[in-house]
């Protein structure tokens, strides 16, 4: 029997607070280390200030977004790498913000799970931080929650929100017309979306997260986890350099749901699939899965994980300059009147 001569304690219920606070004074380097202009206080408060005059801004439009890693999480926790989702976390939130025309400014964080490992939980938020530093903007608070009976195992889950900013006028889309030129940046492979049929391919061919990659160098789980490409700098400094109309981010819905998203009424997209190869990975889930490649382009990003829609006389400007930013460009295709988008070509 159980001596509760003394009371019961919130540690007996399942819920370590002292794990909590060695947690927060473990990230705190972390967070520290994305401070940016503009950021007023860091963890610990009840809340988090931000200075959007020091960061620059006059007459700012704020713009928010949240969004989680999906059931990508399940082999990160299945395979205990789980350092680089953060880098997800950040990813699927800030790419969305940039297509709006915002520059992401700060972050917040939620992690949930059953019984806090605070090695772990360090190295999920460490990659947050990493993110939160490739995308410029600061992380400046969150919340870390232990929920026992609600999560097994090592089981937990995440998700984030950032907060961006644009002066008043400057949202995108807008102005975009026939003839704009549709420029693709190359993904970092799946990113974090399609998790669910790409588990189902490989419990269908048999494979574990352990075994050779069949597609590549490493292992099948390491692969899979490659992290979500970061779009934000290198598509900031083209919209600072003029020229672009829209851009969209290629996530769940892929090139043929998420174009039309920012295009206006009456005008569509025709891309030419001959324009890129498709990626390894991508091969082999088509191969294994026996996708069709109509499902292929509506589930996956399929090796284009940004497109944007720039302006004819600026599109060779603009390439050069987000090849310089580092990022592999793909002519895909135009602006066209219609709607939806269409493909010519071949998918391989």
């Amino acid at each position: 029997m159980t001596d509760n001569s003394k009371g019961l304690s919130y540690q007996q219920a399942g819920v370590d607070i002292d794990a909590g606070n060695a947690l927060v004074e473990r990230i705190k380097p972390a967070a520290k280390a994305t401070d940016r202009p503009g950021t007023m206080s860091g963890l610990g408060g009840f809340g988090a200030l931000f200075d959007l005059r020091a960061a620059g801004y006059d007459d700012p439009i704020l713009v928010a977004a949240t969004d989680g890693v999906g059931t990508k999480l399940r082999i990160a926790i299945d395979t205990g790498n789980v350092s680089t989702v953060g880098i997800d976390l950040v990813a699927m939130c800030v790419n969305d913000l940039v297509c709006q025309g915002a520059e992401p400014l700060f972050f917040l964080d939620y992690f949930a799970t059953g019984k806090l490992a605070v090695d772990e939980a360090a190295q999920v938020i460490e990659g947050i931080a990493e993110g939160c530093r490739q995308a410029g903007c600061a992380l400046i608070g969150g919340e870390t929650a232990e929920m026992p009976g609600m999560y097994e195992g090592k089981d937990f889950d995440l998700a984030g929100f950032a907060v961006g900013a644009m002066e008043r006028g400057q949202a995108l889309p807008r102005d975009v017309a026939e003839g704009d030129i549709l420029l693709g940046l190359a993904s970092n492979g799946v990113h974090s979306n399609g998790y669910s049929l790409v588990r189902r391919i490989v419990e269908l061919s048999g494979l574990g997260w352990d075994d050779a990659n069949p597609f590549g160098a490493g292992t099948l789980g390491a692969a899979l986890l490659a992290p979500t490409r970061i779009y934000v700098r290198a598509t900031l400094a083209a919209i600072r350099a003029g020229g672009v109309h829209a851009l969209a981010h290629i996530t769940g819905g892929g090139l043929s749901e998420n174009l039309p998203r920012v295009l206006p009424a009456g005008l569509g997209a025709a891309i030419d699939l001959s324009a890129w190869a498709l990626p390894p990975v991508f091969r082999w889930l088509a191969a294994r899965g026996g996708i069709e490649s109509a499902e292929m382009l509506r589930t996956f990003n399929a090796g284009i994980g940004m497109v944007l829609a720039v302006a004819p006389d600026r599109a060779e400007v603009l390439a050069d300059l987000l090849a310089e930013q580092g990022e592999q460009v793909i002519r895909l295709g135009e602006v066209v009147a219609g709607e939806g988008v269409t493909y010519r070509g071949t998918l391989k």
